[in-house]
């Protein structure tokens, strides 16, 4: 992983997720960083927000999403941007769509890339049509 995509603020909400899934005792730990609370604040809201998103992927993704077979990674890479579409509505969500696809060049196959990118979009369309309902 180049330098730059060390300091994507993205890659970093991804690399504690994982962390943090690997280790659900860990402290999570947040250095100094120009995104530092935007880093916080979807890492920490996409955990403490981890049902109600996985109910809403098992609800209106689950014939998209393979439990078994999706790679943890593009999973994670879902959750956190469904916690963006949910709860930043100051990120429009062709940013946070672009971004996670930028992210996603870190982290997995580009044959991947296509799926997370169906993925996102329809995500993005139930995501935020949900939460202003709720």
């Amino acid at each position: 992983m180049d330098k730059e995509a060390l300091q994507n603020p993205r890659v970093i909400v991804i690399q504690k997720l994982y962390a943090y899934h690997l280790n659900k005792d860990s402290e999570l730990y947040f250095p100094k960083h120009r995104y530092r609370k935007f880093i916080k604040d979807v890492v920490v809201g996409t955990i403490e927000r981890k049902e109600l998103i996985e109910n809403l992927i098992n609800k209106e993704l689950e014939k998209n999403i393979n439990e078994k077979k999706t790679d943890l990674m593009v999973k994670l890479m879902i959750m956190a941007a469904i916690y963006e579409f949910m709860f930043m509505h100051k990120n429009p969500v062709k940013v946070i769509i672009s971004e996670y696809l930028k992210v996603s060049d870190s982290f997995i196959k580009s044959s991947q890339k296509n799926f997370l990118n169906a993925i996102l979009d329809k995500a993005s369309k139930i995501s935020r049509v949900v939460n202003v309902s709720n």
